[in-house]
């Protein structure tokens, strides 16, 4: 029996810093879009879903996953490990991929990466979404993948509301750089060396970071939807830092 592996993406219109911004522009579609279009091009996973709050404000999400033809499941707003242990149960996952949709540049081949080394590894969570013990990865091309079992786990112990909130906190601190739980193990791969750059952060959580990814959108997209993080690195370097410094420099 194969293990059944089941991204998902979650996603709300409610941002406190960045309201909206699942739907915000990138290349002429809503951000999410663009991720959901770049993560069904992974070869190791088996179905994708978007997990959305049940609320009224969140319909709109509801008609991206029906015009991008993916998986909807609909939950708790604050609670993400109700959420995702829901979604999990309801599609049948023995592992569980977990994407923010403020992650608009998920690497598919990377992400079939953590997938790969997770099925062979006795870990409860592994992951490229960020760096973790020095893996040496951009913060935002990778994802998590989580034993169904532990999160069962999770979800029934857990009862501190930030970490219910946010479903990495039951097994990584990123921040601090620690397992947090003995228990649960914790594994990651190494970054290639030709895009090793732990310093280059590719989330959407303010406006300033939008129109940072705006930019790679705009300049990319439309030479090459395909574009790999290499081609972000070359923009970044040859284009992005020296523009900013001509800027600078005014």
């Amino acid at each position: 029996m194969t293990d059944k592996v089941v991204l998902i993406v979650q996603a709300r219109m409610g941002s406190s810093r960045l309201p909206k911004k699942s739907l915000m522009d990138l290349a002429g579609e809503p951000l999410v879009g663009r991720l959901i279009e770049r993560v069904k091009r992974c070869q190791n996973v088996d179905d994708i879903v978007l997990a959305i709050p049940n609320t009224l404000e969140n319909d709109p999400l509801e008609d991206l996953a029906n015009c991008y033809e993916v998986n909807l499941y609909r939950g708790s707003e604050d609670d993400l490990v109700d959420r995702y242990y829901q979604a999990a149960k309801e599609f049948n996952a023995s592992i569980v991929g977990r994407l923010p949709a403020d992650n608009p540049m998920p690497e598919p081949s990377e992400i079939d990466r953590i997938i790969e080394y997770h099925k062979k590894s006795n870990n409860a969570f592994s992951s490229n979404l960020s760096e973790v013990f020095n893996n040496g990865y951009p913060d935002g091309i990778g994802a998590e993948m989580i034993d169904f079992n532990a999160l069962e786990t999770v979800w029934r112990e857990c009862k501190n509301p930030e970490w219910r909130e946010h479903v990495h906190l039951n097994f990584f601190n990123y921040i601090d750089q620690k397992q947090v739980d003995i228990k649960f193990g914790v594994g990651t791969i190494e970054c290639p060396e030709n895009f090793r750059r732990p310093e280059i952060i590719l989330d959407v959580n303010t406006q300033e970071q939008y129109e940072f990814i705006k930019q790679i959108y705009d300049f990319l997209y439309h030479k090459d939807p395909y574009f790999h993080i290499i081609d972000i690195l070359n923009w970044y370097d040859s284009i992005y830092l020296k523009n900013k410094g001509l800027n600078n420099e005014i």
